[in-house]
This record gives C-alpha cells, sequence and structure tokens, in this order.
C-alpha cells in the first residue's frame, strides 16, 4: 500500500548531539557543556512576574501576536540596544524562537524553492528549511587563523544563489562559531537581496551577548526599510537565562502585520499567556541588570577556555565574537561524533560533535562544540577533564 506520509520525513536524521546527549543524560556527575544555556535559574523576579500572572488568572486565550503591551516592550528594548525605532506592528510573539523561524520560512518558501544557509548552523535550522519543501545549499564560512577569526566569503554566498532562491539565513552571532557579521556584510548582503528579490531570514538570538564594548551586535534591522522582506529571529532563552519558557519573537515586514494576525494562530494559537508576563518583566530594567551579568560572564569565561588552550597542542580555535559557544578544532580528528561519545564515557563530559553543525562537509568532523555559559569552577573542571582525555 502506498503511504501518505512524505517520503522527505523519513530522510530525515537526528544530529549527532541527540545520539551523544541519550549516551550521557542523567549520568552522574556529568558536567553539560553540549546544550547552549547557562547553569542558572531564570531570574527570580521573572519567576515571580509570571507566578503573579498566574495567580491572577492570566490563563485564557489572548492576542496570537503577542499581548500589545508585551510587543510594545519589545519594540521599546529594539529602541534602547539598536537605536531604532520598531513599529510594535512589526512585532510577533509566534512561541519559541524556532516557531519564528518556521514562521519567516512560511513567509517566503515554497516546495522546490531553495534557502542559503551559511554554515555551520544550529541543525534545527536546516533541518525547519527542509520541512518546509526547501533545498538546502550551505556556504561554510572560512577559517582564516592567521587573523584568528571565521570569514564570510561574499563571493561565494551569492554564487551559491539562483533563480530559485528565496532566502538567505544568516545567524550572527553564530551558533556554534561566535563569527560576527559586520555592518558592512550586512549592507552588502541586503544590497544583493533586494537586487534579487530574495528574503533575509536573521537569527539576532545571541546579539547582545557581544564582547566588542557595544550594546548589540550589528543588525539588518539598522539598515533594512520596514518593508523589506527581512525577517529578525530574537529569543528570551540566551540572555535571560530563559531556556525552557519556550518565548521567542519575530520581526517582520510593516506590510505583513495583518497576515501575521492570521499565520499565528494557524501555528499556535498563541504564546502561553502567563509566561509573557514573566518575558514582560524581563525587558524591564532588572532584565538588563541581568543580561549584561551575564555577558559578563561570559566573557570572563571565554578567557578560561582561551588559557585551556593555550596549554594544549591539539587544539585550537578561533575566539568568538559573540555568543557563548567555543567551537574548538582537534588537531587529527576526523570523527567528532566518536570523540563527543568517548568524553561522555571516559571523562563524564558533554560536548556537541562539530557533525552536527553542517550537511556532511568533513571539515567540521574535526571540531566539538562547548558552551561556556556555566559556572567558572564547573567550566575549569569539564576542561580539564576533557584534557585528561588527550593526554592520555
Amino acid at each position: 500500500m502506498k503511504s501518505p506520509i512524505r517520503p522527505l520525513l523519513r530522510q530525515l536524521h537526528p544530529n549527532g548531539l541527540v545520539e551523544v546527549v541519550h549516551l550521557g543524560l542523567h549520568r552522574p556527575g556529568l558536567i553539560p557543556l553540549w546544550f547552549g544555556e547557562t547553569d542558572l535559574t531564570t531570574p527570580e523576579f521573572i519567576r515571580k512576574a509570571a507566578i503573579a500572572a498566574l495567580n491572577e488568572g492570566k490563563t485564557f486565550y489572548t492576542w496570537a501576536r503577542g499581548i500589545p503591551e508585551f510587543r510594545q516592550a519589545i519594540a521599546a528594548f529594539h529602541q534602547r540596544t539598536l537605536g531604532v525605532a520598531i513599529d510594535m506592528e512589526r512585532v510577533t510573539v509566534p512561541g519559541a524562537a524556532m516557531l519564528a523561524i518556521v514562521t519567516a520560512l512560511q513567509c517566503v518558501v515554497e516546495t522546490g524553492d531553495n534557502v542559503v544557509i551559511v554554515a555551520p548552523v544550529w541543525p534545527n535550522i536546516y533541518q525547519a528549511a527542509q520541512v518546509a519543501g526547501a533545498d538546502v545549499r550551505l556556504v561554510r564560512l572560512d577559517e582564516d587563523w592567521n587573523s584568528g577569526r571565521w570569514h564570510l566569503d561574499l563571493d561565494k554566498l551569492f554564487a551559491r544563489c539562483d533563480a530559485r532562491t528565496k532566502a538567505i539565513f544568516i545567524s550572527s552571532p553564530s551558533n556554534p562559531t561566535g563569527w560576527t557579521a559586520s555592518r558592512a556584510e550586512q549592507e552588502a548582503i541586503l544590497e544583493f537581496a533586494r537586487r534579487r528579490g530574495i528574503a533575509i531570514i536573521s537569527d539576532e538570538v545571541y546579539g547582545t551577548l557581544i564582547y566588542d564594548g557595544s550594546t548589540h551586535a550589528p543588525s539588518f534591522l539598522q539598515i533594512a526599510d520596514e518593508n523589506d522582506p527581512v525577517f529578525v529571529i530574537n529569543s528570551f532563552s540566551k540572555p535571560w537565562a530563559m531556556t525552557g519558557w519556550r518565548i521567542g519573537w519575530l520581526t517582520h515586514p510593516r506590510d505583513l502585520s495583518d497576515t501575521m494576525r492570521i499565520l499565528s494562530p494557524v501555528a499556535n494559537t498563541g504564546t502561553t499567556t502567563f509566561n509573557q508576563y514573566g518575558a514582560l518583566a524581563a525587558l524591564g530594567p532588572e532584565g538588563d541588570v541581568f543580561r549584561e551579568s551575564l555577558r559578563a560572564r561570559c566573557e570572563a569565561n571565554r578567557a578560561v577556555v582561551q588559557d585551556f588552550i593555550a596549554r594544549q597542542n591539539r587544539v585550537r580555535w578561533m575566539a568568538p565574537q559573540g555568543a557563548f559557544y567555543g567551537y574548538l578544532q582537534f588537531d587529527g580528528m576526523t570523527d567528532s561524533l566518536a570523540l563527543a561519545k568517548d568524553l561522555v564515557v571516559r571523562a563524564n563530559v558533554g560536548t556537541a560533535p562539530g557533525s552536527a553543525f553542517s550537511l556532511g562537509d568533513p571539515r567540521d568532523d574535526a571540531y566539538l562544540r562547548i558552551c561556556f555559559a556555566r559556572d567558572a569552577q564547573g567550566l575549569a573542571e569539564g576542561l580539564k577533564r576533557i584534557e585528561s582525555v588527550l593526554t592520555a
């Protein structure tokens, strides 16, 4: 009997990190450097705001695009951190940031189109594009060991676009590399996209986790017109230690505001009502203080990783400009999944294999990703355990 299930779904495979986590999750004493989250609990003032809303009976349906005062506070956040005025009608809060990405893809992608994605990249991104029916084309950042920075070859990026390209996806600051697009690079990409009629989907979840003294990494919101087909993804998960809350937002073209009133309920009737009040509190002054304290913690921990690398003769990295990941290259390694599993068994430490962040590019099999957002003592111990395996 012919199956009605889409053949594409049979071709999807879990990324290697899932295998590593399956091996090590709940293992006593394991130091988890694999997930993209801090060990800090969501701040109490945020939790209290959500609890108060819950106790006040705010458990009913509300605006599918997000409570108006919440969306206005998000617009004010952009004004504060980016110096640009964003109309709240451009802001939609569909649920988690991944749902914001799926919504953006739904706006532009039809079966047979392609999406060009700057890689290495979080695997959920290219899998979401595949599920949407797009052909995925990855354009890998180049290692520039002389400068100590990742480099995006714009000519290579543009050459991968053709008549079927509907969107360019960029994560900046990047997961897993920490690469951050410059203003000049963003301007060149925007000009190219305008000329070719291509949308831009920009993941800026780590925008405030930046290490150059600025309040925010360069953003497409600072250069795009309000009706450019530019979709910017943000999330409360990382800067406010709210990974379990599943709240992200999408800043989209102004002329799609009415469409979002229809599209948002199709995917999700709305973000959990009382959670929105917790996230609203996160956008206040106390939230700014917490964000900066987390950023400072990550910057200090980045130095801890740098000290670890300086002691090694097999490991190197290009220090991340933003986000909170170390993408570590191991000399001679050709199977990152095997090493990640080995580290679980022999060192009781969890890492993410580089192979998870690309579609079979062998260069990424020389890498492991670690998250350095946790406490410095735990991070140092985790690195010490990795070193013990390397020197055994």
